[in-house]
């Protein structure tokens, strides 16, 4: 079969090459063609554009609406030459329900992979899933019963993040080879992990490591480097400080870290499945941050703590941010029964998430589904 697949960042062209993969198990003819990344390249032919060219956040949307409907435009009608067996779009809701609502006018069926949080904000989301998907995935098991109450078609086979990091575990270098790699020094790491779009590492990269300069006399401070973003970006941020940028190798650079402060998103929870205490940080625009308050409806914006339903690790948002790093690492750092508690919460989420193969179990329902 022909298979179409949508994915619009970092994280999407992840789980989309380990579905690639899967779906290669199942079907040995497949075809893809596709909007995503390296990941997905190193699976098989058929980028039709890179995900980095689509890779906008908060108020950037606006400002590059133009290029964005290009883009879309462009997803459009490579799908209809394409003319997929399957078209499967992963997170992404602000360009994905565009495509969606395009397929839905033209009788082709949307898989929808990592659901939109409609949970969380936008709630009006739900009403486009109940109408232009035909099968929603989610990867949080709390998911299934808020779409379902809105008659959606939801399934759950488990997070892929549990694959990823599974696979990961599998093939890890041990400490000495990964310091010796990249010139890393015996020192304890602390890691900084900033994001992968480039107004997240301008707005917060600056902040960890001005809340850090205390701690670099007795730890080594590395940042984990986005694929889609150069490498001049981290340079002009860190200027002559002492501090690595390791690209390609984030799970393992958080792995060998006694502590992280992580940016929200997909990379907290890989850090809690990974087992590192953590400290999780959020910054956006003024005016993002004045609009997007009062529409947002829920009690935590980390992932670790929404699953949860709990304070798990500290959330810091937005003002004074150095100050409150630099304490909860010193927390983190200095309380072994706090960093060890964090832990336990740790192993509890990742039993909610369910048992490796998810991108095997999702790939064989697509597959066999209409």
């Amino acid at each position: 079969m022909r298979y179409f697949i949508i994915a619009g960042e970092a994280s999407g062209d992840l789980h989309g090459a380990n579905l690639m993969r899967a779906i290669k198990k199942f079907d040995s003819k497949a075809e893809f063609r596709y909007l995503g990344g390296d990941q997905m390249a190193s699976v098989a032919d058929g980028l039709a554009m890179h995900y980095k060219d689509t890779a906008f956040m908060g108020l950037d949307v606006i400002w590059h609406l133009g290029k964005i409907l290009k883009k879309i435009k462009f997803c459009k009608n490579e799908i209809l030459s394409f003319q997929p067996d399957r078209v499967i779009l992963i997170d992404f809701p602000g360009f994905n329900m565009r495509i969606a609502k395009y397929l839905y006018s033209k009788g082709i069926k949307v898989h929808y992979y990592i659901a939109p949080k409609a949970w969380a904000w936008k709630k009006k989301r739900v009403y486009e899933l109940q109408k232009y998907v035909h099968r929603l995935y989610a990867i949080f098991p709390f998911e299934v019963e808020f779409f379902r109450q809105y008659n959606i078609p939801v399934y759950f086979f488990g997070n892929p993040l549990i694959d990823a990091i599974n696979a990961f575990q599998k093939q890890k270098t041990d400490r000495t080879n990964f310091l010796k790699k990249h010139n890393l020094s015996d020192k304890p790491i602390i890691s900084l992990v900033p994001g992968s779009r480039k107004k997240e590492i301008e707005r917060l990269l600056p902040e960890m490591i001005k809340a850090t300069e205390k701690l670099s006399d007795k730890y080594q401070l590395v940042v984990t480097g986005a694929p889609s973003i150069e490498l001049d970006l981290y340079k002009q941020i860190i200027g002559e400080r002492n501090i690595p940028v390791i690209f390609n190798a984030t799970y393992q650079t958080i792995s060998e870290s006694v502590a992280a402060v992580v940016t929200s998103g997909t990379a907290t929870l890989e850090t809690a499945l990974i087992g590192t205490p953590q400290v999780v940080v959020f910054k956006t625009g003024w005016l993002t941050f004045l609009i997007g308050r009062p529409i947002v409806r829920i009690r935590f914006f980390s992932l670790v703590n929404i699953i949860a339903g709990k304070e798990v690790v500290k959330e810091l948002l937005q003002f004074n941010l150095p100050k409150k790093i630099e304490e909860e690492l010193y927390k983190i750092l200095n309380d072994a029964d706090y960093a060890k508690q964090m832990h336990t919460e740790y192993c509890l989420i990742a039993h909610q998430l369910g048992m490796p193969g998810v991108a095997e179990r999702i790939a064989h329902h697509i597959i066999s589904g209409s």
